[in-house]
C-alpha cells in the first residue's frame, strides 16, 4: 500500500461539479491499494497516517500529529483519496503501466476498509469516491508532502 500525504490547510474533491469531500486543516491522503495487500498492511498504514508528526508545534518543530494538530487535543481533517497511479511503473517507454496496482474489486475494498478503520478512530474524516474521475483542490500547507509505503 502506498500513499502521498500532503498537509493541507483545506482541502475538497469534486465528482461531476458537486463537492463529496471537504476538510479544513489536516491531511489529504491519495491512497493506493496494491495486489497483495491485507487488512494488516491497510491497519499498519493507517496507524502511521495518523500518528506521523508532521504537524508544527509553537516552535515551528513538526511535533504533532493529526489527531492531536495543535497539541490540545485538537483533530485536523483527514480526507482519503483512492489513487492507483501511484502504483505507476515508468521504467518502460513513456506510457505508465499499473500492473502493480490491484485490481478494481479488491482495491476498493481494501480502501474502503481503511476509510472504516479511520472512521472508528479518527472524528474527521472525509472521502472521495472510488473509482469516479475527481478534481482535488488543496491549499498544501508548508508544503509539506510525505511519500509512504507499507507491504506484507
Amino acid at each position: 500500500m502506498m500513499a502521498l500525504l500532503q498537509r493541507v490547510r483545506s482541502a475538497r474533491v469534486e465528482v461531476a461539479g458537486q463537492v463529496i469531500g471537504a476538510i479544513d486543516a489536516g491531511l489529504l491522503v491519495l491512497l493506493c491499494v496494491e495486489r497483495g495487500d491485507t487488512a494488516a498492511v491497510g491497519d499498519q498504514m493507517l496507524a502511521k497516517i495518523l500518528k506521523l508528526r508532521i504537524f508544527s508545534d509553537n516552535a515551528g518543530k513538526m511535533n504533532h500529529s493529526v489527531q492531536d494538530m495543535d497539541g490540545q487535543g485538537h483533530p485536523g481533517g483527514l480526507l482519503l483519496i483512492s489513487q492507483f497511479t501511484l502504483a505507476a511503473d515508468t521504467s518502460g517507454g513513456n506510457r505508465p503501466g499499473f500492473t502493480g496496482a490491484s485490481p478494481p474489486d479488491e482495491g476498493r475494498r481494501w480502501f474502503d476498509y481503511v476509510v472504516a478503520q479511520a472512521r472508528k478512530t479518527h472524528s474527521l474524516v472525509q472521502t472521495g469516491e472510488f473509482g469516479a474521475d475527481m478534481q482535488v483542490h488543496l491549499v498544501n500547507d508548508g508544503p509539506v508532502t510525505i511519500p509512504l509505503r507499507m507491504s506484507v
